[in-house]
Order: structure tokens, then sequence, then C-alpha cells
């Protein structure tokens, strides 16, 4: 089935959508992005999309850190949203990418004086890290301090930093690697937050310590206190404090709730899905896919009923 794109005002092919090569954002990473999940509901035949308030007002938020004003409201990006998926009409899970970026066609380093425009296109994409846990390394690769490129933003150029941890990581072996931060604490994946559970706990690294404040960790500390009766350390995990955790996972809205079995080649608890990862993972698939009417407000349907 073909898709769709929200580009230069208007709905057009997938295929069709198409920027200039002397395009700013090209050439600087001069961009910021967020990945919104759309959950495909087979018995309610139904699309849900996962806190698309809460992607769209942090790419807002990222917008003004990159001198950009967005030519739409946080509430017109959600409703061209729903629109574009309505328009594609999936019947899976789907992945879709909203882009803020500097569409001048212009060459030179700098961030003012620059066009901005939007887009937004869907896809169909299954799991992110599909397997039922995870094997993960520690990274040579280092989590630039906020003051180099701020964190707050899911900015292009910072996920060089992300890639060059991930494809370390696979030539090693591994399916995802941990960088630290400036200090040498523990950070996050290329694409994740990370989470221990220690003594009945979960612990994970402050804003402090380089991570992007992930809204699929907020939901899995908000589902850990209300579902769980679990409370959420956040401080600053010692690297060596992983491989005697009681259990880790990783939180991401491609990765969802991914369980690791391995650090370093070190087995995590058993080696297999933890019991308080598999709960919380269980209660994230039955949230995201529409079938906990606690938390149906996170959900914003896309087909009419």
């Amino acid at each position: 089935m073909p898709s769709y794109a929200f580009f230069h005002n208007q709905f057009v092919p997938l295929a069709e959508a198409k920027i200039n090569i002397m395009t700013h954002a090209l050439h600087y990473g001069t961009a910021v992005f967020e990945g919104i999940r759309g959950n495909w509901n087979s018995q309610q035949q139904q699309i849900y999309i996962f806190r698309l308030k809460e992607h769209y007002q942090r790419l807002e938020d990222g917008s003004h850190l990159l001198r950009m004003n967005l030519p739409h409201s946080v509430d017109e990006m959600c409703r061209i949203t729903v629109e574009l998926v309505r328009k594609c009409g999936f019947k899976e899970d789907i992945y879709i990418r909203p882009l803020a970026y500097k569409s001048s066609e212009a060459l030179g380093v700098r961030l003012h004086n620059l066009d901005n425009d939007f887009l937004v296109f869907a896809i169909p994409w299954g799991r992110y890290l599909d397997m039922d846990a995870c094997r993960c390394g520690i990274s040579s690769w280092r989590r630039p301090a906020d003051n180099v490129i701020p964190h707050s933003a899911k900015s292009n150029g910072l996920y060089i930093n992300d890639a060059c941890n991930k494809s370390e990581a696979m030539d090693k072996g591994f399916d995802e690697g941990i960088m630290l931060s400036p200090d040498g604490h523990v950070s996050e994946g290329s694409g994740e937050n990370i989470f221990l559970v220690k003594d009945g706990k979960l612990v994970t690294p402050p804003v402090s310590n380089s991570i992007l404040v992930g809204i699929t960790r907020d939901t899995a500390i908000k589902l850990a206190k209300n579902e769980l009766g679990m409370e959420t350390i956040e401080r600053p995990i010692d690297p060596a404090e992983l491989y005697t955790a009681d259990e880790c996972f990783l939180t991401g809205t491609a990765a969802h709730i991914t369980p690791i079995a391995e650090i370093d080649n070190r087995k995590i608890g058993n080696g297999r899905v933890g019991e308080i990862s598999g709960r919380l993972q269980q209660l994230y698939f039955e949230v995201i896919k529409g079938n906990n009417p606690r938390y149906i407000d996170w959900c914003t349907p896309a087909y009419k009923k």
C-alpha cells in the first residue's frame, strides 16, 4: 500500500515528496524530528497514535532551540497527522516521522536568516529491537555534554553520535550500545533510555547525565507507580551497577519496552526477561493499543468509527 506525506503544506504521495540538494538541513543537520507510534488494534479495527500531543510539544520546544518558528501550532500538527494516517489507511503498526527543518536552499553555518518548514510522513514499521530480550555493550562513544548539543531536542545532527554507537555495537555482536555521559555515568542507548531494577526499585539516569527525556521513559515511570506501586529513583548510575542489577530494560518510541538479557557478555539477573520488565512491557502494550481505559487519553484514534 503506498504511503503519503504532508509536504509543502499539502498531502502528496510519499514518493513525490522531495527536497532540493542545497537544502540547508541536509548539509548541516539543522532540523529536529520526532518518532511517533501508531499502534494497530485488530479487534477494534483502529490505529491508536500514542501520546501525539506530547511529541509535538517536544518538537515545538526543540524548534525554538534551533531558532525555528513552526508554520503550524501543536494542535494543527496533531490534526494534520491524524488526517495523514487516515489517508494512508494502514492496518498494521506504523511509525510517524515529523520533521521541522531549515528549508532554505543556501550554504553557510548558521541558524539565523533561514526559512523553516514542516513535514510529516507515515510508514509501516514493526519492532525496532526484534527479540524478547536484547544484548548490549558499553560503548566507547560518549554522549556529548548539554553545552555541546542540547539533549532536550531530538536534533538531527546529534544522531551521528547515536549512529556511531549503534554500528559499533552491531560490529561487536550486540543488539544495542549503552553510552556513558561525559563524566562516565550511564546515559542511554542509541535511541532508548535505560532503567535498572534493584531491590524492588526502578533506577534511571537523571537529565543531567546527557539523556533525552523520553516520552516512553515517562510512560514507564507512570505505569510503574500507578500499576505496580514502584517509585523510580533518578540518579547517576555507575556502569558497574548495570552488571549487578536484578533486571535492566530499554524504553523508546521505536523500541517500546525491551528487556536486556546481557551487558558486555554478563547475564543480567537470570539472563531472561525479568518479572518487573515483563509486567511493565505487558502493561505498556495494552495501553498503547487502546485496551486500557485508564490511559485512553494517551491514545488518539486515527480512523472514524
